[in-house]
């Protein structure tokens, strides 16, 4: 023991006599004021044992970059107490020291943002691009704006996208306002919609869709009119002292100066603002709802709402929009119209689709045209709409009409083929398509509700189909051939 103690001690003296620069590493003992503090002498491993355990490491030299610092954890193995010896480390003058890196978690790279592209179809209640419908004008976009919404955030939104607004209509079904914006420029207007569909402002944005009047042209020869016959429309019960009921025709001008609608109609609405072209197919529908003279409609009664939508495009039939068809429907509401008769078709249209159903919400009965576009086409709207009346068009011998279109959104049959129908200038004309079904079973629903006006839509469609004769497939005739006695005695 006093041999171990002898040679401490002469180290120590060793290591304190060495120097004033080693004294200066090993304390704070003489050198000059600006010593770098604690240190150790590079001798331990020159009598094969490493730095005693209290000594503190080596300080820097004040200017240099200090050497590295790694950490490491030693484990002793099990049952072993004691550390293991710490291995120098090789020094080589051709690598520049490495400066303390914090120990900390590395951070760890975001992935890359992938490019930005166009909204895809899958958000259909943002922004819906046309996709492969191609019936809708290409220089014009329909946005929706909610109540609230800054106009100055509007305005800021048209100018940032070099659109014109054209108009704005307040829709009341939709509790918010539709804006037709025109693209001055060669973009399209699906191009518009992608660019569009980032910015707050709006809550929707869609192409301005287009819709034509179902009808086709009318053959040539005379046919008996037979259309209220099949109907069993004159076995009806007779509503006496029923209410009469309104229903909205969303169709082309009526000629109110015809002699078997003078005085059907009781108000009228334009949703074009643009001079009259054509009356007809509006006069037709009309007539056959509520015709009173030398032709007589299904329900002479009932006072009709001229609403009009479309107007002539110069080729065959007529055209309306998105727009004009929203304008005419809630007006057609809130002038308290029960039935909205609409004989046209075309694309599945997302706005049109909310104020349908809020339409329906308020207890209105919607019916609709099945479509002209033969039995491969695609389902037409609004007749494919959940909320309306699908009606298809039948002949003298209940044949289906061979241009109508096919598919189980259809509800009922009714005469559509060779019906003779007003036409404007006080004459009167045969017409063919499921145009004229709608308008037929618009009729008979309101014969229905004469005498029972708390009818829902539900309880009207549960109504028409039940007592509805079967024709064929209820994907051709849906339920069959309307039947206005049955109907109106449920």
């Amino acid at each position: 023991m006093r041999f171990q103690r002898t040679v401490w001690a002469g180290l120590l003296a060793l290591a304190l006599g060495a120097s004033d620069a080693a004294a200066q590493r090993f304390g704070k003992g003489p050198g000059p004021a600006d010593s770098g503090g604690y240190g150790y002498p590079p001798f331990g491993s020159g009598f094969g044992f490493d730095l005693p355990l209290f000594l503190p490491p080596p300080a820097p030299d004040e200017g240099d970059d200090p050497p590295p610092r790694r950490r490491s954890v030693h484990r002793p193995p099990a049952g072993d107490a004691r550390p293991p010896a710490r291995m120098p480390k090789p020094v080589r003058d051709d690598v520049p020291p490495r400066r303390a890196v914090p120990l900390k978690a590395a951070p760890v790279a975001p992935p890359p943002r992938p490019p930005r592209t166009p909204l895809p179809l899958a958000l259909p209640a943002r922004a819906r691009p046309p996709g492969g419908e191609i019936r809708y004008l290409e220089g014009e976009v329909l946005v929706e704006t909610l109540d609230g919404t800054p106009p100055d955030a509007i305005a800021a939104t048209a100018r940032r996208h070099r659109l014109v607004e054209v108009e704005a209509t307040r829709i009341d079904l939709l509790g918010a306002t539709v804006r037709l914006w025109r693209i001055p420029d060669a973009r399209k207007a699906a191009a518009v919609i992608a660019e569009l569909a980032t910015e707050g402002a709006l809550a929707r944005i869609q192409p301005h869709y287009l819709f034509r009047t179902a009808d086709a042209s009318p053959p040539p020869p005379a046919i008996p009119q037979y259309a209220l016959a099949k109907m069993k429309v004159a076995a009806a019960p007779a509503q006496a002292g029923g209410a009469f009921v309104r229903v909205a025709v969303i169709d082309t001008a009526v000629d109110e100066t015809h002699p078997d609608l003078k005085g059907a109609v009781e108000a009228r609405f334009d949703g074009l603002s643009a001079k009259i072209v054509s009356r007809d197919h509006g006069t037709a529908m009309a007539g056959g709802i509520a015709a009173d003279g030398r032709l007589r409609g299904v329900d002479p009664r009932a006072k009709l709402l001229s609403a009009r939508a479309f107007d002539s495009d110069g080729a065959s039939g007529a055209l309306g929009s998105t727009l004009s068809i929203l304008k005419c429907l809630d007006w057609a509401v809130a002038a308290r119209a029960r039935i909205v008769n609409m004989s046209f078709a075309g694309p599945d249209d997302p706005v049109l689709r909310d104020a349908l159903a809020a339409a329906a919400r308020r207890g209105v009965v919607l019916v609709s045209a099945a479509g002209n576009l033969g039995p491969k086409a695609a389902p037409q709207f609004p007749g494919a709409d959940a909320h309306v009346i699908a009606a298809t068009a039948t002949d003298s011998q209940d044949r289906r009409f061979v241009g109508a279109n096919v598919g189980a959104y259809i509800a009922v049959s009714a005469p559509g083929v060779d019906v003779m129908l007003p036409a404007p200038g006080g004459g009167y004309a045969l017409e063919t398509g499921t145009s004229v079904s709608s308008a037929l079973v618009a009729g008979v629903i309101a014969l229905m509700m004469e005498g029972k006006p708390d009818l829902t839509p539900d309880d009207v469609r549960a109504r028409l189909v039940a007592s509805a004769h079967p024709l064929g497939a209820r994907v051709e005739f849906g339920a069959g051939l309307v039947d206005a006695e049955g109907a109106a005695s449920r």
